[in-house]
């Protein structure tokens, strides 16, 4: 839990960057998951309410080579989507940059708990790199990975393998 304040952006993406360099993910890796966790929570921090206890819950979750990184608040009078963008805007582009960077994002809702969502593949070094693939954009795919199955299991409720507690949770795959 984090203060509902400006300075929880930078704390939470220093210690996200420690624990994923410490477990051996890949730095660009690194980069984009603190990118995500910066969009997703600026965006709690502007738009909606923290939680009743007056903070906002930052969350991650590594396994293999999955990392799911989640901000959860009090909610907003709208719903969190993608926005258009535009090159004059001065805003509207956070959940954009998070569908860019992850194999999916979505939105959960339980009991007056709003939770963002952004999974990510976490490679990390392997021997010989038979189970890496680089690609031109400088992100590195793994073999058999199948961001659409990720994107349908969190439609069917399933979170690492387990039926989620939460209704109805909106999913984007990236």
């Amino acid at each position: 839990m984090l203060p509902h304040a400006p300075s929880s952006v930078a704390v939470a993406r220093r210690r996200l960057s420690s624990e994923l360099l410490a477990s051996g993910v890949f730095e660009s890796v690194v980069d984009d998951a603190s990118v995500i966790l910066s969009e997703l929570l600026s965006n709690a921090l502007r738009h909606a309410r923290p939680l009743p206890c007056g903070r906002i819950r930052v969350t991650w979750t590594h396994h293999g080579e999955r990392l799911e990184v989640a901000v959860s608040d009090g909610g907003a009078m709208t719903e969190p989507r993608r926005g258009p963008g535009t090159l004059s805007s001065l805003g509207g582009r956070g959940l954009g940059i998070v569908e860019a960077l992850s194999a999916g994002w979505g939105v959960r809702h339980e009991d007056g708990v709003t939770t963002v969502w952004a999974v990510l593949v976490t490679p990390k070094e392997a021997a010989g790199g038979a189970s890496l693939r680089d690609r031109s954009d400088g992100h590195t795919l793994i073999s058999g990975f199948d961001p659409a199955d990720e994107a349908e299991a969190s439609a069917n409720g399933l979170v690492n393998g387990h039926r989620a507690p939460s209704a109805q949770p909106r999913v984007h795959p990236a």
